[in-house]
């Protein structure tokens, strides 16, 4: 069966259209318009994402977004309760795509509780009846999507909020730069040729492992492995450079490739410290050595934030590349909706 054949087969939903369009969703979150006047700024000290699944990875990138920039103590939150320092020198993010996330609610509540700034970013939902309540600023994204294939509205909207609110530089320049990255990658994943489908095709049958690095491309890391529980409907797991060589280096000692189905996919930058890199070589050596595969993914974009987005963008289409040629929906969620139903 030809590629255009499985698409139209198990891509029911057109996720296909979703993807090349992501753009798109760059372009409405950086045209929002988000009133911020409520929040003062001078009393923030820390500021607290709380979110779950596709509405807490925004807030990862974030951290990577902005490693050298952001000057405030920042965490995401991924629970029903926040940290138990929050309280009015705490600005709180509260992210859910569909603004009905029960966790993210129950911090947001909290938050109101504990007297913290207070700001939300949903499509609607009770996050947004929330919002209007206790007139909070609202981050009011698109609907239509997934919250995984939403990441791009919701990052930018996120990055729309921390801008308008002065936290972070002005950042018109680089978004117009990842816009038409976006457009340009769009058009190339979906060639019947292209390097995520050839990923795609090296992975079949196998798990993926991904080793990332530590507040560089950690977001990448977690993306890169929800992408492919969520869309290819795999088990996949992910470990962080440099700690990872103090500890998971030794679950390598007895790895047998004929009893674990299992590639490597180690997610490389030319920003990293000169010892990581070493530590990429070394550790690479070691696992090569016990046979398994490693896949190098980089990107050769000009700027650090332009290849952060770039290497995200290229595991999103290896992802939904997966799941096709596996015969598999990527975005079927069954497995979730039975969850949420029972809870």
């Amino acid at each position: 069966m030809e590629l255009k054949e499985m698409i139209a087969k198990y891509d029911v939903e057109n996720q296909f259209k979703v993807l090349i369009e992501s753009y798109k969703q760059v372009e409405y979150a950086w045209n929002l318009n988000i009133d911020v006047s409520s929040i003062d700024t001078s009393k923030i000290k820390n500021i607290v994402l709380t979110g779950l699944g596709g509405s807490a990875i925004g807030g990862d990138l974030l951290q990577n977004f902005f490693r050298t920039e952001l000057k405030y103590p920042y965490v995401v939150n991924r629970n029903y309760e926040l940290p138990p320092y929050a309280n009015e020198n705490t600005l709180v993010i509260a992210s859910s795509y569909s603004g009905n996330t029960e966790e993210t609610l129950s911090a947001a509540d909290q938050a109101i509780k504990l007297k913290c700034q207070v700001a939300c970013i949903t499509t609607g939902g009770k996050l947004e009846e929330f919002a209007t309540k206790h007139k909070l600023p609202l981050g009011k994204m698109l609907k239509g999507y997934q919250p995984r294939f939403a990441l791009w509205v919701n990052f930018f909207t996120l990055l729309k909020m921390v801008q308008s609110l002065k936290l972070v530089p002005e950042q018109n320049e680089v978004v117009n730069s990842i816009i038409n990255l976006l457009k340009r990658k769009g058009e190339i994943y979906s060639q019947t040729t292209n390097e995520a489908l050839s990923l795609a095709e090296k992975l079949v049958g196998y798990i993926p492992l991904i080793y990332a690095v530590s507040e560089y491309t950690s977001a990448v890391g977690a993306r890169y492995k929800g992408q492919f529980n969520e869309n290819a409907k795999l088990h996949s797991f992910y470990g962080f450079l440099p700690e990872l060589d103090h500890n998971e280096i030794l679950g390598w000692d007895t790895f047998q490739p004929k009893q674990i189905n299992l590639k490597l996919i180690n997610i490389m930058d030319e920003d990293y410290h000169p010892q990581v890199k070493k530590r990429y070589e070394i550790t690479s050596e070691i696992i090569a050595k016990k046979g398994c595969e490693i896949i190098n993914i980089s990107s050769s974009e000009k700027s650090w934030k332009e290849r952060l987005v770039d290497i995200i963008y290229l595991g999103d289409w290896i992802s939904y590349y997966l799941a096709v040629v596996r015969g598999i929906n990527p975005t079927s969620i069954d497995n979730i909706n039975y969850l949420k139903a029972r809870l």
